[in-house]
Protein backbone atom coordinates (compact mmCIF):
# COMPACT_ATOMS: atom_id res chain seq x y z
CA UNK A 1 0.00 0.00 0.00
CA UNK A 2 1.43 3.28 -0.84
CA UNK A 3 -0.65 6.58 -0.75
CA UNK A 4 1.93 9.45 -3.07
CA UNK A 5 1.79 12.62 -0.89
CA UNK A 6 0.85 16.05 -3.38
CA UNK A 7 3.25 18.37 -1.49
CA UNK A 8 1.13 21.18 -3.03
CA UNK A 9 -2.05 20.47 -1.83
CA UNK A 10 -3.87 22.01 1.47
CA UNK A 11 -3.59 18.51 3.31
CA UNK A 12 0.16 17.10 2.67
CA UNK A 13 0.24 14.15 4.77
CA UNK A 14 -1.61 10.85 6.01
CA UNK A 15 -1.03 12.33 9.74
CA UNK A 16 -2.64 15.68 9.10
CA UNK A 17 -5.19 13.72 7.05
CA UNK A 18 -6.04 11.26 10.03
CA UNK A 19 -5.54 14.32 12.24
CA UNK A 20 -8.83 16.21 10.33
CA UNK A 21 -10.69 13.31 10.22
CA UNK A 22 -10.86 12.36 13.11
CA UNK A 23 -11.42 16.09 14.49
CA UNK A 24 -14.44 15.93 12.42
CA UNK A 25 -15.93 12.08 13.58
CA UNK A 26 -15.40 13.81 17.31
CA UNK A 27 -17.79 16.59 16.30
CA UNK A 28 -20.26 14.68 15.04
CA UNK A 29 -20.07 12.31 18.14
CA UNK A 30 -20.58 14.97 20.45
CA UNK A 31 -23.04 16.76 18.59
CA UNK A 32 -25.33 13.12 18.50
CA UNK A 33 -24.55 12.54 22.05
CA UNK A 34 -25.58 16.08 23.30
CA UNK A 35 -28.87 16.16 21.04
CA UNK A 36 -29.32 12.72 22.50
CA UNK A 37 -29.19 14.05 26.25
CA UNK A 38 -31.71 16.59 25.01
CA UNK A 39 -34.02 14.50 23.48
CA UNK A 40 -34.08 12.12 26.73
CA UNK A 41 -34.74 15.66 28.63
CA UNK A 42 -37.55 16.26 26.60
CA UNK A 43 -39.25 13.51 25.85
CA UNK A 44 -38.18 11.08 28.26
CA UNK A 45 -36.30 8.85 25.76
CA UNK A 46 -33.38 8.42 24.02
CA UNK A 47 -33.39 7.33 20.22
CA UNK A 48 -29.72 6.73 19.76
CA UNK A 49 -28.61 3.19 21.75
CA UNK A 50 -24.92 3.22 20.30
CA UNK A 51 -22.64 5.17 17.92
CA UNK A 52 -19.49 3.58 16.01
CA UNK A 53 -16.95 5.49 14.08
CA UNK A 54 -13.67 4.62 12.05
CA UNK A 55 -11.52 5.97 9.77
CA UNK A 56 -10.91 4.03 6.75
CA UNK A 57 -7.78 2.27 6.34
CA UNK A 58 -5.07 3.06 3.61
CA UNK A 59 -5.10 0.06 1.63
CA UNK A 60 -9.08 0.50 1.47
CA UNK A 61 -8.45 3.89 0.50
CA UNK A 62 -6.33 2.94 -2.28
CA UNK A 63 -8.34 -0.22 -3.67
CA UNK A 64 -11.22 2.56 -4.00
CA UNK A 65 -8.93 4.58 -5.76
CA UNK A 66 -8.01 2.18 -8.26
CA UNK A 67 -11.29 0.77 -8.65
CA UNK A 68 -11.97 4.08 -9.91
CA UNK A 69 -9.05 4.30 -11.80
CA UNK A 70 -7.52 7.13 -10.06
CA UNK A 71 -3.99 7.54 -8.92
CA UNK A 72 -3.20 7.22 -4.88
CA UNK A 73 -2.64 10.85 -3.73
CA UNK A 74 -3.99 12.82 -0.62
CA UNK A 75 -5.44 15.35 -3.16
CA UNK A 76 -7.70 11.89 -4.80
CA UNK A 77 -8.30 10.53 -1.56
CA UNK A 78 -9.77 14.05 -0.24
CA UNK A 79 -11.69 14.63 -3.51
CA UNK A 80 -12.77 11.59 -4.40
CA UNK A 81 -13.27 8.82 -1.27
CA UNK A 82 -16.30 10.08 0.68
CA UNK A 83 -16.06 7.90 3.40
CA UNK A 84 -12.25 8.52 4.74
CA UNK A 85 -14.68 9.18 8.02
CA UNK A 86 -17.11 7.29 8.75
CA UNK A 87 -20.05 7.07 11.84
CA UNK A 88 -22.28 4.16 12.41
CA UNK A 89 -25.67 5.52 14.50
CA UNK A 90 -27.60 2.46 15.84
CA UNK A 91 -31.19 3.25 17.42
CA UNK A 92 -33.94 0.67 18.78
CA UNK A 93 -37.01 1.48 16.01
CA UNK A 94 -37.17 2.30 12.50
CA UNK A 95 -38.81 5.45 13.34
CA UNK A 96 -35.97 7.04 15.09
CA UNK A 97 -33.60 6.63 11.75
CA UNK A 98 -35.67 9.79 10.72
CA UNK A 99 -35.58 11.57 13.86
CA UNK A 100 -31.80 11.54 14.04
CA UNK A 101 -31.25 12.30 10.38
CA UNK A 102 -33.93 15.52 10.68
CA UNK A 103 -31.93 16.65 14.05
CA UNK A 104 -28.62 16.53 12.11
CA UNK A 105 -30.05 18.23 8.97
CA UNK A 106 -30.81 21.25 11.29
CA UNK A 107 -27.24 21.56 13.02
CA UNK A 108 -26.49 24.86 11.26
CA UNK A 109 -22.59 23.79 10.62
CA UNK A 110 -23.63 20.73 9.18
CA UNK A 111 -23.78 20.58 5.56
CA UNK A 112 -25.93 17.83 4.08
CA UNK A 113 -24.50 16.84 0.38
CA UNK A 114 -26.79 13.92 -0.38
CA UNK A 115 -28.48 11.55 1.06
CA UNK A 116 -29.35 7.25 0.22
CA UNK A 117 -32.36 5.88 1.78
CA UNK A 118 -32.19 1.93 1.24
CA UNK A 119 -34.97 1.41 3.85
CA UNK A 120 -37.05 3.19 1.47
CA UNK A 121 -35.11 1.51 -1.44
CA UNK A 122 -33.05 -1.41 -0.20
CA UNK A 123 -30.41 -3.24 -1.90
CA UNK A 124 -30.79 -6.20 -3.81
CA UNK A 125 -29.00 -8.21 -0.99
CA UNK A 126 -31.43 -6.87 1.17
CA UNK A 127 -29.38 -4.00 2.83
CA UNK A 128 -31.66 -1.43 4.86
CA UNK A 129 -29.91 1.74 6.20
CA UNK A 130 -29.44 5.81 6.02
CA UNK A 131 -26.74 7.22 4.34
CA UNK A 132 -26.01 10.96 5.28
CA UNK A 133 -22.96 12.68 3.15
CA UNK A 134 -22.30 15.59 4.91
CA UNK A 135 -19.48 17.89 5.95
CA UNK A 136 -18.12 19.39 9.04
CA UNK A 137 -15.32 22.70 9.96
CA UNK A 138 -12.95 21.46 11.22
CA UNK A 139 -10.84 24.59 12.97
CA UNK A 140 -7.24 24.41 12.48
CA UNK A 141 -4.71 26.97 13.79
CA UNK A 142 -4.75 28.73 10.20
CA UNK A 143 -7.78 27.68 8.39
CA UNK A 144 -11.01 26.11 8.68
CA UNK A 145 -11.09 22.59 6.70
CA UNK A 146 -14.29 21.28 5.54
CA UNK A 147 -14.15 18.23 5.76
CA UNK A 148 -16.64 15.18 4.35
CA UNK A 149 -17.96 12.49 6.88
CA UNK A 150 -20.73 9.56 5.86
CA UNK A 151 -22.86 8.92 8.20
CA UNK A 152 -25.16 5.32 8.27
CA UNK A 153 -28.36 5.34 10.64
CA UNK A 154 -30.14 2.07 11.17
CA UNK A 155 -31.80 0.36 13.69
CA UNK A 156 -30.01 -2.82 16.00
CA UNK A 157 -31.78 -5.64 13.67
CA UNK A 158 -30.72 -4.11 10.56
CA UNK A 159 -26.66 -3.37 11.87
CA UNK A 160 -27.02 -7.46 12.92
CA UNK A 161 -27.80 -8.16 9.62
CA UNK A 162 -25.50 -5.92 8.12
CA UNK A 163 -22.34 -6.93 9.69
CA UNK A 164 -23.11 -10.27 9.06
CA UNK A 165 -23.56 -9.61 5.39
CA UNK A 166 -20.24 -7.75 5.31
CA UNK A 167 -18.32 -10.86 6.67
CA UNK A 168 -19.97 -12.74 3.85
CA UNK A 169 -19.32 -10.45 1.38
CA UNK A 170 -15.46 -10.42 2.23
CA UNK A 171 -15.39 -14.53 3.07
CA UNK A 172 -16.35 -14.89 -0.54
CA UNK A 173 -14.93 -11.88 -2.28
CA UNK A 174 -18.25 -10.87 -3.32
CA UNK A 175 -18.76 -13.68 -5.03
CA UNK A 176 -21.21 -15.82 -2.45
CA UNK A 177 -23.35 -19.13 -3.34
CA UNK A 178 -26.49 -18.09 -4.54
CA UNK A 179 -28.83 -20.40 -1.90
CA UNK A 180 -26.25 -18.14 0.71
CA UNK A 181 -27.46 -14.87 -0.95
CA UNK A 182 -31.24 -15.92 -1.38
CA UNK A 183 -30.74 -17.11 2.64
CA UNK A 184 -29.66 -13.27 3.55
CA UNK A 185 -32.62 -11.50 1.33
CA UNK A 186 -34.97 -13.76 2.88
CA UNK A 187 -33.16 -13.07 6.43
CA UNK A 188 -33.17 -9.41 5.48
CA UNK A 189 -37.07 -9.56 5.09
CA UNK A 190 -37.57 -11.53 8.26
CA UNK A 191 -35.44 -8.66 10.18
CA UNK A 192 -37.81 -5.36 8.16
CA UNK A 193 -40.68 -7.66 9.95
CA UNK A 194 -39.25 -7.79 13.53
CA UNK A 195 -39.21 -4.12 12.98
CA UNK A 196 -42.19 -2.97 12.42
CA UNK A 197 -43.56 -5.26 14.72
CA UNK A 198 -41.46 -3.69 17.82
CA UNK A 199 -42.68 -0.25 16.50
CA UNK A 200 -45.92 -0.86 16.32
CA UNK A 201 -44.90 -2.61 20.15
CA UNK A 202 -43.46 0.12 21.44
CA UNK A 203 -46.07 2.88 19.92
CA UNK A 204 -48.70 0.66 22.21
CA UNK A 205 -46.46 1.15 25.05
CA UNK A 206 -46.18 4.15 25.02
CA UNK A 207 -50.26 5.00 23.91
CA UNK A 208 -50.69 3.38 27.18
CA UNK A 209 -48.19 5.00 29.32
CA UNK A 210 -49.77 8.60 27.96
CA UNK A 211 -53.93 7.32 28.98
CA UNK A 212 -52.21 6.29 32.29
CA UNK A 213 -50.82 9.84 32.74
CA UNK A 214 -53.83 11.63 31.55
CA UNK A 215 -56.00 9.80 34.20
CA UNK A 216 -53.38 10.19 36.99
CA UNK A 217 -53.94 13.95 35.72
CA UNK A 218 -57.57 14.21 35.97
Amino acid sequence: MEIRIDRDGDIDSWKEVTLIYNSALKQISTKLEILNDEFQHVHRYNPIEHIKSRIKTPESIVKKLKKHGYESTINNMIRYVNDIAGIRVICSFASDIYQIAEMISNQSDIKVISVKDYIVNPKASGYKSYHMLVTVPVYLSDRIADTKVEIQIRTVAMDFWASLEHKIHYKFEGNAPEHIKDELVECAQMVSDLDARMLALNEEIQHIEQQELEEYSE
